[in-house]
């Protein structure tokens, strides 16, 4: 999954219309570069062809908007509000060896409703869990599986890795149960919620 495509739909959505330079803008203000691995020229690529998807439609400029030479604006088509509900769901269940898809589904999680992100992060968990479970395996088994004893010290890193990300996961939820942050539908501005 595209951690860019999430990003550049949820920044869409969240603006109600957007051009391609805020969109950019907005995204590299969070060093979505960093974390997402989004890069500049992956937006402008995404705009157009989630267009030619219908996940999103060009709208006319409101004068005097856009003094710049981007000049096309963007919004959410009813089939782009579906598919970023699908890729931000995707993204907060699926196991993400880089991290990238679930960093972009963090930053837009509150655009879901509390007891569904508490759901869709309580199946991430089983899959950290079990992820956890095998590297420990492997750490401790490494050279009866045949690799050499010096594997086992990767192993462990991996181990250190999944217990970490346990571990954040598990309090994220505990976070989101006592019910802090906003989330869609609790009355308040939540982050990432078109506006009005």
């Amino acid at each position: 999954m595209s951690a860019t495509r999430l990003l550049v739909l949820g920044v869409v959505r969240m603006r109600g219309q957007a051009h391609g330079y805020q969109v950019r803008r907005e995204l590299l203000t969070w060093h979505a570069d960093k974390w997402a691995n989004v890069q500049p020229g992956s937006i402008y690529h995404a705009l157009k062809k989630m267009t030619g998807e219908g996940l999103l439609e060009q709208v006319a400029d409101e004068e005097g908007v856009s003094a710049g030479p981007d000049r096309v604006a963007y919004r959410l088509t009813e089939d782009g509000e579906t598919e970023f509900q699908v890729l931000l769901g995707r993204a907060l269940v699926e196991e993400d060896a880089t991290g990238y898809s679930l960093s972009a589904a963090v930053t837009m999680m509150t655009s879901l409703p509390r007891a569904r992100a508490i759901n869709l992060l309580k199946q991430q968990l089983a899959h950290l869990e079990a992820r956890a479970t095998s590297t420990h395996y492997a750490r401790d088994h490494a050279v009866e599986m045949g690799q050499p004893a010096h594997v086992a010290e990767l192993y462990q890193l991996w181990s250190l890795h999944a217990e970490a990300s346990v571990n954040w996961i598990k309090a994220m939820i505990e976070h989101l149960e006592a019910g802090e942050y906003v989330m869609a539908g609790e009355g308040g501005p939540a982050f990432g919620e078109p506006p009005e």
